[in-house]
C-alpha cells in the first residue's frame, strides 16, 4: 500500500531535483503537474486492467468502457510513456504535448489547466542539457510511486499530499498556502473531498470534476 509518508517523500525528492535551479514559486507547478499526470495514468492503467479481466480480453468492449471513464488519456500522455522517454533530447516538449493532449481529451473538465506550464522553458530550466537532466530526475522521482486507487487505501492520501505541498511552499515564502496553490484546476480534481476546503476560489473547470 502507498502511504502518506511515501507520497511526501517523493514530493520532497522532487523538490530536491529543482532546488537551487528554479524558484520555489515556479517549480511547485511542475511538481504538482507531474503528480497529476502520474495519478491519472495509474488510475487509467488500473481501470483498463480491470476491464480487460472483466471482458476476457475483448478490447472492443474494453475501449468502449474506457471511453466512459471520467478522464481520457492516450498512450503518449501517460506517465509510463514519458518515463520510457526520459532520456530523449526532446523530453520537455514531449511532456508539453502530453499535457496538451490531456487537456484536449478532457476539455470540458480541464481546459487551460496547464496554460502556464512549460516543461520546455529555457527561462526556468536553462540550457537543454541542464533542462533534460532536471526533467529526467523528476520523472525518476515519481516512477516508483504507485497511485492506483487500490493501493492508496484512503481517498484522502492525495489530498494529504497537497496539504503537505501547501505547507511546504507557504513556509518557504512566508505566505498563505492558498496564494501558492496554482493552478488550482490541477489540484482540485485530485484532492477534493467533502471534508476539505482550500483558500482559493474553486474555478468552474475544477468544480466539474470534483467528486
Amino acid at each position: 500500500m502507498t502511504t502518506r509518508k511515501d507520497i511526501e517523500q517523493v514530493l520532497w525528492n522532487a523538490c530536491d531535483s529543482f532546488r537551487g535551479k528554479i524558484d520555489s514559486s515556479r517549480y511547485k507547478d511542475y511538481i504538482l503537474s507531474m503528480l497529476f499526470v502520474k495519478y491519472l495514468s495509474d488510475v487509467s492503467k488500473e481501470r483498463r486492467e480491470g476491464y480487460i479481466k472483466q471482458y476476457d480480453g475483448d478490447m472492443r468492449r474494453v475501449e468502449r468502457a474506457m471511453s466512459r471513464e471520467r478522464f481520457a488519456m492516450d498512450e503518449q500522455s501517460t506517465f509510463d510513456y514519458l518515463y520510457a522517454n526520459r532520456n530523449d533530447a526532446e523530453i520537455g516538449q514531449k511532456i508539453n504535448v502530453a499535457l496538451n493532449h490531456i487537456e484536449e481529451h478532457n476539455s470540458g473538465k480541464l481546459r487551460n489547466v496547464f496554460r502556464a506550464i512549460d516543461f520546455n522553458s529555457q527561462v526556468d530550466f536553462g540550457e537543454p542539457k541542464e533542462k533534460n537532466a532536471t526533467l529526467r530526475n523528476l520523472l525518476e522521482d515519481f516512477n516508483g510511486l504507485d497511485l492506483r486507487p487500490s493501493q492508496l487505501g484512503s481517498a484522502d492520501i492525495i489530498g494529504d499530499a497537497y496539504e503537505y505541498m501547501i505547507a511546504m511552499f507557504a513556509s518557504d515564502a512566508g505566505k498563505k498556502g492558498g496564494e501558492f496553490f496554482t493552478p488550482s484546476q490541477v489540484s482540485e480534481p485530485l484532492w477534493c473531498s467533502p471534508r476539505r476546503t482550500i483558500e482559493s476560489t474553486t474555478p468552474p473547470a475544477a468544480a466539474a470534476v470534483c467528486c
